[in-house]
């Protein structure tokens, strides 16, 4: 397993994994996403490859400089978006993804990595904290129609 920066030759790859991620978008939907995050300097994307040159996971990363939950600098590294198979799950991929993403923030300038997760997502808590993240602080959000 490789991990490399996502490039043209991945696209239907990355967009199929966005698609089990993110069930609700459209393949097209992705691919206008991912057309608009390529074209982001702020913004990164890695892939896991496998031995038959397929990508079987990934990590979306921007450097956000607005402010960030529980962050005290400015830029942060933010993970956007991370997702393996699932038959490839447990073999450290996601922790490697990650890494990498580590390392871009740290050469663009940050010393804060920082993500998010849906309040009742007990997996991804458990991801990110057996990654090193501590978490800040827990938020619900509301609306009211006008």
């Amino acid at each position: 397993m490789r991990i490399e920066e996502a490039a043209q030759e991945h696209l239907d790859d990355w967009v199929r994994l966005r698609a089990e991620l993110w069930p609700d978008g459209s393949f097209e939907r992705h691919r206008a996403e991912l057309a608009q995050f390529a074209s982001n300097k702020n913004a990164v994307a890695f892939l896991a490859i496998d031995s038959a040159n397929h990508a079987v996971g990934f990590a979306e990363a921007t450097l956000r400089h607005d402010y960030v939950n529980g962050c005290e600098t400015s830029p942060v590294a933010f993970l956007e978006g991370i997702y393996v198979r699932g038959e490839h799950r447990r073999q450290g991929i996601a922790e490697a993804l990650c890494h990498a993403v580590a390392a871009w923030g740290r050469a663009a300038g940050c010393s804060e990595f920082a993500s998010d997760a849906l309040i009742d997502n007990l997996d991804s808590h458990a991801f990110h904290e057996a990654l090193g993240f501590a978490e800040t602080r827990r938020v619900v959000y509301f609306r009211k129609l006008l």
